[in-house]
């Protein structure tokens, strides 16, 4: 079984990190260890799902990593959870002001970090879906799905909504060749009778609307269209 999540442990208590690893992993999740704040900064944290990030370490404390990490722009949406001896309030409400998402104070049971990491990585996953952009680029060329436009360098280009709805349609499957007939089926009502040429006559329009970006649209003789990024 695998999760697909990277997780990485921070902690310089050696034996908690390989338990912690252990049991993390045979939940099928993909885990790194770090014994100090110092070494995990030398890791690619961007490739993380989540840091377990012990508060009590050497030079630079866990407290200190999460001030860091947040100020940066590529790691300030990591999500963290905390561990840490000191169970006051004081450092409970650090821990948050920092943007922590959860707080376990040791000792905890495996079991305990097992739920708590599951729900993290469940709510940032569906933050992260939420935070999706609305809107479809390739280079210069950008759909908003929202007010259904587009623009190409800036410049907002009349579309009617079936040639929007095949770019779209194309753009977000790009490399995926579409038959007439499915771009039919997804684009046009299924009580309009809509001929192969209807759709080359919109791919023709849609072409040149696009400008430097019509080559992208390619005729895969036989087939149908594709976008190719």
């Amino acid at each position: 079984m695998t999760n697909n999540k990277r997780i990485l442990v921070v902690d310089d208590e050696q034996d908690l990190c390989e338990i912690l690893k252990f049991n993390l992993e045979t939940e099928g999740y993909e885990v790194e260890t770090a014994d100090s704040a110092e070494t995990a900064l030398t890791l690619d944290l961007t490739s993380f799902d989540l840091l377990l990030l012990d508060v009590m370490m050497g030079e630079m404390s866990g407290f200190a990593l999460a001030k860091h990490l947040k100020a940066q722009e590529e790691t300030k949406d990591l999500p963290i959870i905390f561990l840490t001896a000191r169970d006051t309030e004081n450092d409970t409400v650090t821990g948050f002001n920092l943007g922590a998402d959860d707080y376990i104070s040791k000792p905890f049971s495996i079991r305990e970090v097992m739920v708590r990491v599951r729900a993290v990585l469940r709510r940032t996953a569906k933050e992260s879906d939420e935070r999706q952009p609305s809107t479809l680029r390739y280079q210069g060329l950008e759909l908003n799905l929202d007010n259904k436009t587009v623009s190409i360098d800036g410049e907002q280009i009349p579309f009617t909504k079936t040639e929007f709805e095949i770019l779209h349609t194309l753009l977000e499957e790009s490399g995926r060749v579409f038959s007439r007939q499915e771009l039919i089926n997804r684009i046009w009502p299924s009580d309009v009778l809509v001929l192969d040429r209807t759709v080359d006559v919109n791919i023709t329009r849609l072409r040149k609307k696009i400008g430097r970006f019509s080559k992208c649209i390619v005729t895969r003789l036989g087939f149908g269209y594709f976008f190719d990024a």
